[in-house]
Formats: structure tokens, C-alpha cells, sequence
């Protein structure tokens, strides 16, 4: 038999002899033991004794041991120690009491917990807790740091949302300088379109668009990405829709700026003679929607004053904002090929996707399902889908009862005291268009770009129409700066209007850094 330690007397390694009977035995009680068997058991015992002073040293230091004075208490210790140290070290008392419910008086905020982690350490330090109450004062610290994150956030979303529903200085400023050029210069009152372009308006044979929007700047984007990519932008014909404040800067931003060869017609709502309480209910839902949203609109801080349970990512979703934040991206003519099969609203679906905010939407996101009125009429996992870019079939529609469902809805909002669904203009449109919708391709229509800036520039370039829903709107400072660009490059910005309201061209990060390494060389 051949012995061999290593250097570092870590290994030692035992080979039988060449050729050579180990046969010298050594007699214990009544039993022969060989050698070998006798070197292998003293190498046991050996390595043994060495894990047993490690485990006592270091339960000895834990204080532990203090209170053992026997071998059969010294077992006891070292054998959980050896056996379930691999599993956890964490007493299960602080397992159960992390683990339990959140009761709605740890919800107040107390004045003893620990503001800060040495304010904890130090605390822990001068009254030497057991595994129980330091267990409650981590739970309590934990849950306070947490209310406190979760109202900065919720805040965050709240001045997000102010600033996006507010009309920023330099949207005011151009307002008013186009209602000035519509007083004083009679180019910007051209009657659109002109009068041998208004068969146009309902020659079916044009592709009509439609966009509503109190937003010149914005309105100016989506018509112009529109038309420039357009195969054949002779055969579109673009109705602008807005309010009677807004015509005049509307009408005149057009009559200054032609997107010829396309159609362009501007009209405000006050102008349709067929708007009348007396022929349709149309006005008087919308007058009430108005109502809805202003006592409503006037408490956002409501929403989140309110809620004390859900994420802030829901409660921002909650949080209405500006529309009008559209860019078309493709030629929209191949939308009149697509088979709607007797349906009416063309739309993209919120259910499906790769982003689980944008797209993980459903009835039961927007509806009051706790409401029987509710409840007993619609499925709450129904996948939902999106306004922003829809196809409508006229036709179709003219064949249905959408307009008096999407009234009588209303009426019942308004008896329910507000709580069948959730504010916007959406919820209602689930419900009267509800069983009437055609599941067009997300291509079409690419939401989320004003919730979050997980949404890269080139994944962006890749879809139809892109949608900045959210409270980051590109005309907004606060919009995402990898994806301002798309919206961007649709304004002129040498415009003398664009210039005289400071509308300035985003810079990206690449030009400051350009600008930066000019100057320091």
C-alpha cells in the first residue's frame, strides 16, 4: 500500500500495493482488522472531527452552544446543523409573518417604524429583538418603503397626465396665431375644399378618411403622413372634424398649407345641419358624454385619492388624454380590400401580443363587471380592441341600431352615477359596437408608443399606422425621445407659424453629443 499527500496537504490519495498480499492483520477483541482498514477508519474519524469543530466553533459564536454540557446535547445541535443548513437558515416565524395578509391598520402610517435602513439596523442593534418582532419591524419598514414608491409613482402618472391633457403653451400660441391670420388674411379663409372638388366629398369611388381632433399641430401631422404615403393621394379625401373654436385656426392652417392633390375638407360640428336634437340623438349624447367627462375630469386626482390596491401602471391607464396622436406610416388605400364580412368596426384587438400592458386589455379592463347591468350582459374576458385607426363600413352601420345602443348605454352611465365603466369614450364604444367588430391585422394600427419607452425605433418603422396613446405625447415634452422622430419629421419647423410659437425640431442624443465633441475640439 503507497501513501500520497499533496503539497498543499489537501489530498490524500491511497494506493494498494503492486503484486504484494496485504496480509498483516491486527487483532481487536475477537475480530481480525487489516491495516488497511485500520488507516481507512483513522482517515474517517479524522475528517469527521474536523467538520464537528467547525459546526461546534461556529454555533459556539452564535451562543448556542453555551448551554450544552453533554454529548448527547453537542448531537443534537450539530446534527440539524450538518443536516438542514443546506436548507435555510431563516426561522420559519419570519416566513409566516412576511407571509401574511396585509390588514388595513398596517395600511396607516405609524411613527416608530424605521424610516431608512440604518434607522433599522440601529434599531435592531440597541433592542435585540428575537426572530418574531424583528420579523414585524422588517414587515413594517418593507410595506412603509412600498406605499411610498407606489405614491411617487402614482404621482408620476398624475403630472404626466396633466401635462398631456393640458394644451402646452405653443399649441396655444399657434391657435391663436392662425385664428389672427383667419381674421386679417382672406387666403386663410379658402372655402375647403373648393367648390369644383365638392362632389368629391361623397363620390364613393375617393377613399374617405375621417379625422376629429381640436389639435391644429396634430391634426397637421396625421393629414400629412397621410397623403405623403399615399400611392395615389389624387383619390383621397380627408374630412377634418372639429369644434367651433378651433375652425378658424383649422380652417386657415389648411387654406395656408394644401396637401393637393388630395381633398382636404374642413368642417365644425355646429355645421352639420342633420345635428339636431329633433332628427337624431346624436347631440344630446354627445352633450352628455361632455358632461360625464367634466365631472369627472375635474377630480383625475380622484382616481388615484381612491385607490389604494391596484398597480400604478392600471390606475395610469385610467387617466384619459389628448387624442389626435396618430402617424401613418404606408398607403391606407389597401384597408377598402379588406373583407369586413358584414361586420362594421374594423379594429385592432388589445388582447394579444408581445407587450402584456399595451396588449393584455379585455372587457373586464374598462367595464364595472361588479354592476349587475353589466355583469348580465357582457362576458368579462371578451378581448377588447382600439380606437385610433378604424375601418367602418357606412353601410353596414346604417343597418344596425349602434347610434341608439351607444345613447341608451349612456343614459344608463349617467343613472348608475358614473359607474358602469370607467371614463373615455372607449368603454361605451365596446358596448355599441359590441358583436359588430372585424379583427383586422396589428399591422394596421401599433399602439402603446405614449405609455412606455420599451418600444424600439425600428420595431416602430416596421407598422402601418403607430399610436402614441398615453400620457407621452410626441408634441409633448415629456414624450419619449427614440420615438419623437416618427411624428416629428411631418413638421415643417422653417414654417413662420412653427417658428413664431417656438416649435422647435427635438434633439436627438446623437446631435448633442456631435455638438459637444465639435466644441470641446
Amino acid at each position: 500500500m503507497q501513501l500520497h499527500v499533496s503539497p498543499s496537504l489537501r489530498h490524500v490519495t491511497v494506493f494498494p500495493g503492486k503484486g504484494v498480499r496485504e496480509f498483516i492483520k491486527v487483532r481487536i477483541g475477537s475480530r481480525w482488522v487489516s491495516y488497511r482498514m485500520l488507516f481507512y477508519s483513522l482517515l474517517f474519524f479524522t475528517f469527521l472531527l474536523r467538520f464537528i469543530f467547525v459546526f461546534s466553533t461556529v454555533d459556539t459564536i452564535d451562543g448556542d452552544l453555551s448551554k450544552c454540557s453533554t454529548i448527547g446535547c453537542l448531537g443534537k445541535r450539530i446534527g440539524p446543523s450538518i443536516l438542514g443548513r443546506m436548507e435555510s437558515n431563516v426561522p420559519e416565524v419570519i416566513y409566516q409573518i412576511l407571509d401574511e395578509a396585509i390588514g388595513e391598520e398596517e395600511v396607516e402610517p405609524k411613527s416608530d417604524i424605521p424610516q431608512t435602513l440604518q434607522d433599522f439596523m440601529a434599531d435592531i442593534k440597541q433592542t435585540t429583538p428575537d426572530a418574531k418582532a424583528f420579523a414585524l419591524k422588517l414587515r413594517q419598514m418593507v410595506l412603509l418603503l412600498e406605499q411610498r414608491t407606489r405614491k411617487a409613482k402614482i404621482q408620476e402618472y398624475l403630472y404626466r397626465h396633466v401635462a398631456s391633457s393640458s394644451i402646452p403653451k405653443h399649441l396655444h400660441c399657434l391657435a391663436l396665431k392662425l385664428a389672427n391670420e383667419h381674421s386679417n388674411n382672406a387666403a386663410a379663409r379658402l372655402q375647403l375644399p373648393s367648390a369644383n372638388l365638392v362632389p368629391t366629398l361623397v363620390d364613393n369611388s375617393y377613399f374617405h378618411f375621417v379625422l376629429a381632433s381640436d389639435n391644429v399641430l396634430a391634426a397637421s401631422v396625421v393629414a400629412k403622413s397621410l397623403i405623403k404615403n399615399a400611392l395615389h393621394p389624387r383619390k383621397f379625401v380627408l374630412h377634418v372634424i372639429t369644434d367651433r373654436k378651433t375652425y378658424a385656426p383649422m380652417q386657415a392652417w389648411f387654406s395656408l398649407h394644401p396637401l393637393a392633390p388630395a381633398v382636404i375638407e374642413v368642417k365644425a360640428l355646429h355645421q352639420f345641419d342633420w345635428l339636431s336634437k329633433g332628427k337624431v340623438p346624436v347631440l344630446e349624447a354627445m352633450e352628455k358624454d361632455q358632461r360625464v367627462r367634466s365631472k369627472f375630469r375635474g377630480g383625475s386626482s380622484a382616481i388615484v385619492a381612491k385607490n389604494n390596491t391596484e398597480k400604478p401602471q392600471v390606475i395610469a391607464a385610467k387617466l384619459q388624454a389628448l387624442n389626435d396622436d396618430i402617424v401613418i406610416q404606408t398607403d391606407l388605400s389597401a384597408l377598402w380590400d379588406i373583407d369586413m364580412n358584414g361586420k362594421v368596426n374594423g379594429a385592432v384587438e388589445t388582447c394579444r401580443g408581445e407587450d402584456s400592458f399595451v396588449m393584455s386589455k379585455r372587457f373586464k379592463s374598462y367595464l364595472n363587471f361588479s354592476h349587475p347591468l353589466i355583469a348580465n350582459n357582457f362576458d368579462p374576458n371578451e378581448c377588447a380592441w382600439a380606437y385610433g385607426m378604424n375601418i367602418f363600413d357606412l353601410e353596414a352601420w346604417r343597418k344596425t341600431n349602434i347610434t341608439l345602443t351607444y345613447y341608451h348605454w349612456l343614459e344608463q352611465n349617467l343613472k348608475s352615477d358614473l359607474s358602469l365603466w370607467q371614463l373615455g369614450t372607449l368603454p361605451p364604444g365596446l358596448i355599441a359596437f359590441h358583436g359588430q367588430v372585424h379583427v383586422i391585422d396589428p399591422f394596421w394600427h401599433m399602439l402603446g408608443l405614449g405609455y412606455q419607452d420599451n418600444t424600439t425605433l425600428s420595431d416602430a418603422e416596421t407598422a402601418g399606422v403607430i399610436h402614441f396613446n398615453g400620457r407621452a405625447k410626441p408634441w409633448l415634452d415629456i414624450a419619449f425621445p427614440q420615438l419623437r422622430p416618427l411624428w416629428a419629421k411631418y413638421i415643417d419647423f422653417s414654417d413662420k407659424f412653427i417658428k413664431g410659437c417656438h416649435i422647435r425640431r427635438p434633439i436627438m442624443m446623437d446631435d448633442k453629443i456631435k455638438c459637444l465633441y465639435m466644441t470641446t475640439k
